[in-house]
């Protein structure tokens, strides 16, 4: 477990958070691992809040390439998956979560080729140019 010195910085999870998801964690027998898994989600968690490339994660969550590989490891094993799906049944049963959507015309936009589309059978297009008569 990583001391913080009673701080929790802005970018990383809580205590509550780790207690959490530590268990949803793969639990790896591969020998000794130089980083724990807190330090690693930290990163990752720390790279994706802020948007940042791979190489530009700070060195005090280890090496970009560890955090990229356990990153990549634990997507393709779904254990992002389970902690999404562990959170919302969560969130659902205290009753925190509205799974009701709304989308309206000010989010959805029709893709430029939607509008005055042929219908099968019509015929050609009056011209609106200066010809038109």
């Amino acid at each position: 477990m990583m001391d913080h010195g009673g701080v929790i910085r802005r970018h990383e999870l809580s205590d509550v958070e780790w207690a959490f998801v530590q268990p949803l964690l793969p639990r790896e027998d591969r020998g000794r691992r130089p980083l724990d898994d807190r330090t690693v989600l930290n990163g990752i968690v720390w790279k994706f809040r802020t948007g940042v490339a791979w190489r530009d994660v700070p060195e005090r969550y280890g090496p970009w390439a560890t955090l990229h590989t356990r990153f990549r490891r634990w997507t393709l094993d779904g254990t992002f998956k389970r902690m999404l799906r562990a959170a919302q049944a969560g969130t659902d049963a205290a009753g925190d979560i509205e799974w009701l959507v709304s989308v309206d015309s000010t989010l959805v936009r029709a893709h430029q080729h939607a509008a005055g589309a042929r219908k099968e059978g019509s015929g050609p297009r009056p011209s609106a140019g200066p010809e038109a008569g």
